[in-house]
């Protein structure tokens, strides 16, 4: 069984990069992709906090990105050659909202990092998000468009609610 959720991380981060990419060269494009992948690896943590949870949507499959691609006005790309997007089928919508999230809200991103330390997935190693929590001037020009608030709202609205019952699961409920 799948305990890993690399397959799930790699294809969202692909897919936020893909929306939102970098603009400067191939430099812009790994700190895009860094900080990419540094937010939706808190997501995909804080979704799927235990081995048994990484099993089941490697089993079940994470959703894809249809309606994400349909939000952001890019269906229609999976077109003519399955193979080549094949890898979209390994999106999950859930975690690439959170990840949105997480990258446009400094507080949200610090509150979801500090909620990983009492999960399985980082204990015993040492685990760095830096470019995510604090990213400097050359982190944050070649990731305009990924940490843009405004840009981003389509996607970050989709499961915000869920992300904060998430960080918060003693909040009482809105009457």
């Amino acid at each position: 069984m799948l305990e890993d959720l690399s397959p799930l991380i790699a294809a969202t981060t692909q897919w936020l990069t893909s929306a939102y990419p970098a603009s400067d060269g191939a430099l812009a494009s790994a700190l895009c992709e860094v900080q990419a992948r540094q937010a939706v690896t808190v997501a995909a943590w804080l979704r799927y906090p235990t081995p048994m949870d990484a099993a089941l949507v490697g089993m079940s499959g994470p959703g894809g990105s249809a309606r994400l691609d349909w939000i952001t006005g890019a269906d229609g790309v999976e077109g003519h050659d399955p193979d080549v997007y094949a890898w979209r089928t390994w999106v999950d919508e859930v975690v690439a909202s959170w990840a949105a999230c997480l990258l446009t809200d400094p507080g949200l991103a610090e509150r979801a990092v500090a909620a990983l330390a009492d999960g399985g997935h980082v204990a015993g190693a040492p685990v760095e998000f830096r470019r995510l929590l604090a990213p400097d001037e050359r982190d944050r020009r070649a990731a305009a468009l990924l940490r843009h608030p405004d840009l981003l709202a389509p996607v970050s609205t989709l499961h915000h609610a869920q992300l904060l019952d998430c960080l918060h699961p003693d909040r009482p409920l809105a009457a």
